[in-house]
């Protein structure tokens, strides 16, 4: 029989109270490491200003995460979240699922522009960290997205002679592009989602089976007018 049975209230509670305290350090670590990315742009972050924007002991980072690795992806933890929010579209067409999935990504930029333009500044840099980029280039990230497009293939939507890999790829070269293009200051960031949604309209529309072709290609136009709009807005402002 498990001892933890007979555990005293008191003792269950003291446990309970440091369990807490030890969630809301790390809160606080997370916390701090992402103000620092998005108010100093810069991504080389040390363990020592985390801890003293988190007002914490130099020890506790390391305690709680082992490593800075480990601290960026908690910050991404977004990938959590973001699977929630994609889960409650209940869209059931596999192409509306892959725009759904951009919108919700693009969401987060907008929400938090100066942390994510940091952060593809620092995965697009080819002087970058390489530990950094291995932490931003997840393959859970990649293997999402191919799965959407596999579904796409299995309900018919796309063409049986397309190369998934190839598309996917192409798809990736779509949004690392207009993503290089924000953080150079060429994009806003309300064109990311109209910009990367007509690239992507287009693909698809080239790789969808003829009957789907022509619903697809509205998206090309909708995107299109939408971001004629968001320039002209952004020319008058």
């Amino acid at each position: 029989m498990s001892a933890n049975r007979f555990e005293h209230p008191e003792t269950a509670a003291g446990t309970g109270r440091r369990e807490e305290a030890k969630d809301d350090r790390r809160r606080r670590i997370v916390e701090a490491a992402r103000a620092l990315i998005r108010e100093t742009g810069d991504t080389g972050l040390t363990m020592r200003a985390i801890a003293a924007r988190a007002g914490v002991s130099l020890t506790t980072p390391y305690n709680l995460y082992g490593s800075k690795r480990a601290i960026v992806i908690a910050i991404l933890d977004d990938v959590r979240e973001f699977h929630e929010r994609f889960a409650r579209s209940r869209t059931s067409d596999a192409i509306e699922r892959i725009f759904r999935a951009l919108s919700i990504t693009l969401e987060y930029h907008r929400e938090d522009p100066e942390f994510y333009r940091t952060l593809w500044g620092a995965l697009l840099n080819p002087l970058g960290s390489d530990e950094l980029q291995a932490t931003l280039s997840t393959p859970q990230s990649t293997q999402f997205w191919r799965a959407l497009l596999g579904q796409a293939a299995q309900e018919g939507a796309l063409r049986s002679d397309i190369d998934l890999d190839m598309l996917q790829q192409d798809l990736g070269f779509a949004f690392a592009s207009a993503m290089l293009a924000w953080v150079m200051g060429a994009f806003a960031v309300e064109e990311l989602e109209p910009a990367i949604g007509h690239a992507y309209a287009l693909a698809l529309t080239a790789a969808a089976e003829p009957s789907r072709s022509p619903t697809i290609y509205k998206r090309v136009l909708e995107y299109q007018k939408r971001l004629r709009h968001t320039r002209r807005r952004a020319g008058a402002a």
